[in-house]
């Protein structure tokens, strides 16, 4: 089977992701993720860019679940599928513990519970049910207008969440996962999941990050720009030393870990290191996820985009 190849860009300007959204189509990458965390809000811009494109999938990648109602996310998920008809996935995710209880200022407990019953009532309200749930976090009784196709996926980092989404989701989407990590503990958990469930395993969205830059010097600045801080938190340093790179756990990137989670170099050498990937993680689907680097972000994120397009279409 082929692989999915999509792209996430990284904005703080909401039209500036819009124009890179009808970019990429035009580029021929075939989807596009956005994240919600300081930046603009991936629901927002994707239904203004719904109705803009014609091809391209939209997903998110993900919305955090804590702020969120999921009655409310439900209905802006079917509002968005009916503005792009059978192009938009919906990925849902808990966000991580400094960013819900100091950005949002709400607690961070027992986040897969949170997360189960998030997801078990949008799933069941996009599916055009009237759902009735009481559970320890929500309570309440809704139904849309109609269901739509919206496949419901949910970021995972470690065992856990990778089993939660086997079992009960359209899928996975993890966030600097190495592929080795991906074929060693995520998709074996994803399996056990599914096998307790009595289905299939369903879609694992693997991500990376890119760096099209054969300059040390830009890559370093490109990665303590944007990915800095994940090493100083303890789900990301406890993944990375399961995923055999226990340097994580002193709070900062090593060569190695910038090796297995950002493809860099030139053309070339991003073709090869995006196929070693695919070919370890065993996806089927990818996020490419552009790393801006030299001194205009702008043309840096087209030829980005640009490269996935033409990679895309090849393989």
């Amino acid at each position: 089977m082929k692989t999915e190849i999509g792209t996430s860009v990284h904005d703080a300007n909401a039209r500036n992701l819009f124009d890179a959204i009808l970019y990429a189509e035009k580029a021929g990458v075939p989807a596009f993720w956005l994240t919600t965390g300081a930046g603009p809000d991936a629901l927002t811009v994707f239904a203004a860019a719904a109705p803009a494109t014609q091809r391209i999938c939209l997903g998110t990648a993900v919305v955090p679940t804590f702020p969120r109602n999921p009655v409310v996310v439900a209905q802006q998920a079917l509002d968005i599928a009916t503005l792009a008809p059978d192009r938009f996935r919906l990925g849902l995710g808990p966000s991580h513990a400094p960013t819900i209880t100091t950005r949002y200022g709400l607690p961070y407990e027992r986040p897969l519970e949170h997360l189960r019953e998030f997801v078990s009532i949008v799933k069941g309200l996009l599916a055009g049910e009237t759902v009735k749930f009481s559970g320890k976090r929500f309570q309440l009784e809704a139904s849309l207008s109609r269901g739509a196709n919206v496949p419901v996926i949910v970021s995972a980092l470690r065992a856990g969440a990778f089993e939660l989404a086997g079992e009960l989701t359209d899928g996975a989407v993890t966030w600097l996962c190495p592929a080795r990590y991906i074929r060693d503990v995520g998709l074996p958990a994803m399996t056990r999941g599914a096998e307790r469930a009595g289905r299939a395993r369903p879609t694992l969205v693997g991500q990376v990050f890119l760096a099209l830059t054969a300059d040390e010097t830009e890559l370093r600045t490109a990665v303590d720009r944007s990915l800095t801080y994940y090493p100083r938190w303890p789900n990301y340093q406890e993944m990375f030393a399961a995923a055999g790179l226990p340097e994580a756990r002193e709070g900062k990137w090593s060569q190695a870990m910038v090796d297995a989670t950002v493809i860099h170099g030139d053309e070339a050498a991003c073709a090869r290191q995006l196929d070693e990937f695919i070919a370890i993680a065993g996806c089927e689907r990818i996020v490419v996820s552009v790393l801006t680097v030299g001194a205009d972000p702008g043309a840096s994120v087209k030829r980005a985009l640009d490269w996935i397009g033409r990679y895309a279409s090849s393989r």
